[in-house]
């Protein structure tokens, strides 16, 4: 019988319902959105931290921004009609835009518009988080609605000395190693782009809490993409580069379209290895990039000097999906089902990478097998030995230089059929554990 730990199919619709929930929170690098978001998922993820770090702080190249703010914004026309509306979506906005309460004509007016001609029924999600500026965004429909004439375009919003905020769980394990698992808390009423990696992290979390052991110990952290990570990296470089051994970002995990893994830049690392063999048993078709397709996180956790083995696990990967950056990227894109395959995927590869160990024959040439019961005492060649010839090549590899993922590719079996194999030959005393530097191990 299937083991009915975890049940993907309620954590779907379970994440699915804090997707909604988070949904129509306004977002951004900084701000009160942000802070709001971490509180819910805390109610979910109980030891959930919150991180504050000041306005103007310097993090390697870059500065902490002000804070952002904004409470309405607005355009109305010559009759007093609202054309856009921020509290109808929060995208409407360009994303930390400055204040404004003007009056002009339409034709100034377009020089501060976005939309997109060849979606034009999609609002676009845009940025200028590091050059002041103001503008609206709008779907190309109803831009070409608006008729010359004087407009009025009001942006109740703020910089100022404030926060950036991230949030940070730690589960301690057997050593000091860490996976470390990170994704971004930042876009605004954007689901598969935002909302399904903080929730599928926090659902991943929880599941990896109640392991009955772990051999690792495990970051989560939730931050605004780039200059979040950026913080990050640079309040703790010193502990992730000697306590990190692998992880991932999780992000556009919750489409049903396509599975995806952007490999780190070191190529061959346990992560890699272990998502990449993950992805093949389950899904079997997937999507692998090298870090040359990068765009996310893993930018700043590979970057030279930093090295960290870091990859991405997706569904349909950022920018791969017409809806990327827009309204479009809506609760009906990211679905129960995704997310749930998206959970398993990242769960099963964290399975994996727990029982991943390179393991020693204890006894020269072949062991006596049918002794212990592990071999046919009958020689007929009606019996079927594919079981046996699984057994007998695990064996064989298990030479202190192949692990187990490592192994399983060899003979061309999923790994993780191949565990309780392993516990029963550690029973019998013909395997031992062969510590290997698990950073160092390159395929």
């Amino acid at each position: 019988m299937k083991n009915e730990w975890p049940n993907y199919t309620v954590l779907g619709e379970t994440m699915h319902k804090w997707a909604s929930d988070l949904f129509p929170i306004c977002r951004s690098l900084t701000g009160a959105g942000v802070r709001e978001s971490l509180h819910y998922l805390s109610s979910h993820l109980d030891g959930l931290e919150v991180n504050s770090v000041p306005s103007g702080k310097d993090v390697f190249d870059w500065t902490i921004p002000l804070e952002w703010s904004i409470e309405d914004a607005y355009v109305l026309d010559s009759a007093g009609n609202k054309v856009i509306d921020f509290k109808s979506s929060n995208l409407h906005v360009l994303n930390y835009s400055t204040a404004v309460d003007i009056e002009l004509p339409l034709s100034e007016l377009n020089e501060h518009l976005y939309s997109l001609p060849d979606m034009p029924s999609a609002i676009p999600y845009v940025t200028s988080y590091y050059a002041p500026r103001w503008g609206f965004c709008l779907a190309q429909e109803e831009r070409n609605k608006l008729k010359d004439g004087l407009y009025r375009a009001v942006i109740k919003s703020k910089h100022y000395d404030g926060f950036l905020n991230y949030g940070e769980y730690f589960l301690a394990g057997e050593t000091e190693e860490e996976i470390l698992i990170s994704t971004y808390i930042c876009h605004p009423s954007m689901a598969n782009n935002e909302l399904s990696g903080p929730v599928v992290t926090t659902a991943l979390a929880n599941l990896i809490k109640q392991l009955p052991s772990r051999k690792y110990s495990y970051r989560f952290v939730f931050v605004p993409e780039t200059i979040g990570a950026i913080t990050f990296i640079s309040e703790n470089l010193a502990h992730l580069k000697s306590k990190v051994v692998g992880g991932f970002v999780l992000t556009c995990i919750g489409d049903e379209r396509n599975y995806s893994y952007l490999q780190s830049k070191q190529e061959g690392t346990l992560s890699d290895r272990a998502a990449m063999h993950t992805m093949k048993s389950i899904v079997g078709d997937y999507k692998l990039y090298d870090f040359l397709s990068r765009g996310s996180d893993e930018r700043q956790y590979c970057a030279p000097g930093i090295d960290l083995p870091i990859g991405s696990i997706m569904r349909t990967r950022y920018g791969d999906y017409p809806e990327y950056h827009t309204s479009l990227d809506d609760l009906s894109l990211v679905t129960a089902s995704g997310l749930a395959g998206g959970l398993e995927v990242c769960f099963e590869t964290i399975k994996l990478i727990e029982a991943n160990e390179t393991y020693k024959v204890t006894v020269y040439c072949e062991p006596q097998l049918g002794k212990r019961g592990l071999y046919p005492t009958i020689s007929s060649m009606a019996l079927d030995y594919t079981d046996v010839r699984t057994l007998t090549n695990l064996i064989a590899y298990c030479d202190g230089k192949h692990d187990l993922i490592a192994i399983a590719e060899k003979i061309n079996v999923n790994a993780r059929e191949l565990i309780p194999v392993v516990k029963r030959l550690v029973d019998e005393g013909l395997l031992e554990r062969y510590k290997k530097d698990v950073k160092a191990y390159q395929v």
